[in-house]
């Protein structure tokens, strides 16, 4: 079990009981948390990055001590009846998460760039599940992040079906560690655009869905590495910063959390739309495919401390289909958390870092990122009411 989050509050990072964390304090006095009053900043303060670097290397050498006692799979509840689409889904954590998910009795869909592989192991999984004689409700739609033509394509897709959607996975990524920076197509640069702009895009498009399937769900895979980012609104794609491409993993990473927890707090309580962010912990999957040979290797010599895939999937599992989570999102809504609800590695309420809860900063990176995806500034509104809104990519109407 993973204990009752309806119970607990996110723990301050210094695991302090009842202590708040300085996002307490960013709450409180909005332009005076994390940003302060005394302009802008261009990167985290000194002590701020140290305690992130702190808890990145925590969690390598804890994290399998912290998630013992989680079973490993995780215990799904029956899932018949419930429509959950999940991105990248044909590698690591994102084909454990559909392959369990399908198994749990879920109608999945495996949004990928690779249909054909997609296919390929939904084939193997009936075939393996045929000794049952439960076939599988599984299918596939091709989706690629790093176009956002294919975004609006994807959710226009599946809207026009006028089916509802309970869950939507947020869950393909790239850390392209060592490499030069690149940008996709539309502009962007590839990890902000993959791990943060597209997943926004897709997530907005889908809300008509998401109400249709009320109380439904937004799960966004993160990192602990959100720690040691920071995100100027201003240069999201890191033109004007010298690029580290560890920079530009953990910057996409802690500016989901921002506008995760943006979207959390504009989507009225009565619509039943939830966001959730959950981190995996340091896991030995693709999304290291374009790691350096030496830092692979490095990967498969110290097994003990990295998760594999299976373990890595379980916190995103729980985020989807514990019934607590709902309340407890529910419960930071009402307390006015200026963060979303993040859901550690051992499925056990997280706190993300002093610089996620800078209220000042959340509203510009929400501001930019919807100008970036192409997005007016009232576009949640409107799909909430039901009403279209125009989108600069795909050139059609949500």
């Amino acid at each position: 079990m993973a204990g009752d989050l309806r119970q607990r509050r996110a723990p301050a990072q210094d695991g302090g009981e009842g202590a708040s964390s300085a996002g307490d304090e960013a709450a409180a006095n909005g332009k005076e948390g994390a940003g302060g009053p005394r302009g802008k900043r261009e990167a985290l303060g000194w002590l701020e990055w140290g305690r992130g670097w702190m808890a990145v290397v925590g969690e390598f050498l804890f994290q399998r001590i912290a998630a013992s006692h989680l079973a490993n799979p995780l215990e799904l509840p029956p899932l018949e009846g419930v429509s959950i689409i999940v991105t990248g889904a044909t590698s690591g954590i994102g084909l454990e998460i559909a392959r369990q998910l399908t198994q749990a009795g879920a109608h999945v869909v495996m949004a990928v760039r690779r249909p054909k592989v997609a296919q390929e192991l939904i084939q193997k999984w009936q075939n393996e599940s045929s000794e049952t004689g439960t076939p599988l409700n599984a299918e596939v739609m091709e989706l690629d992040l790093l176009s956002l033509d294919s975004v609006v394509k994807f959710a226009d897709a599946w809207n026009a079906r006028m089916a509802p959607l309970h869950v939507l996975i947020n869950n393909a990524g790239i850390f392209a560690i060592g490499e030069p920076q690149r940008f996709s197509k539309d502009g962007h640069e590839e990890h902000m655009q993959v791990n943060h702009l597209a997943p926004a895009l897709l997530a907005m498009l889908l809300i008509p869905s998401l109400l249709r399937g009320s109380p439904s769900r937004i799960v966004n895979v993160n990192s602990i590495m959100h720690t040691v980012g920071f995100v100027d609104a201003e240069d999201m794609n890191l033109r004007k910063r010298k690029y580290r491409s560890w920079l530009g993993y953990s910057n996409s990473k802690l500016a989901q959390i921002k506008f995760s927890s943006m979207l959390h707090k504009r989507i009225p309580a009565e619509a039943g739309v939830n966001v959730i962010c959950a981190s995996p912990g340091i896991v030995d999957t693709n999304v290291a495919r374009d790691l350096p040979k030496v830092v692979v290797a490095a990967y498969h010599l110290i097994p003990y401390f990295i998760f594999d895939a299976q373990e890595g999937s379980r916190s995103t599992l729980f985020a989807a289909s514990d019934p607590q989570v709902p309340e407890y999102c529910e419960m930071l809504k009402s307390e006015d958390w200026p963060v979303c609800a993040c859901i550690s590695y051992d499925c056990n309420p997280m706190n993300a870092s002093e610089e996620a809860h800078n209220l000042e900063t959340s509203q510009l990176v929400w501001e930019k990122t919807l100008e970036m995806i192409g997005l007016p500034p009232d576009a949640l509104e409107k799909l909430i009411a039901g009403e279209s809104v125009q989108c600069r990519y795909g050139q059609q109407e949500a």
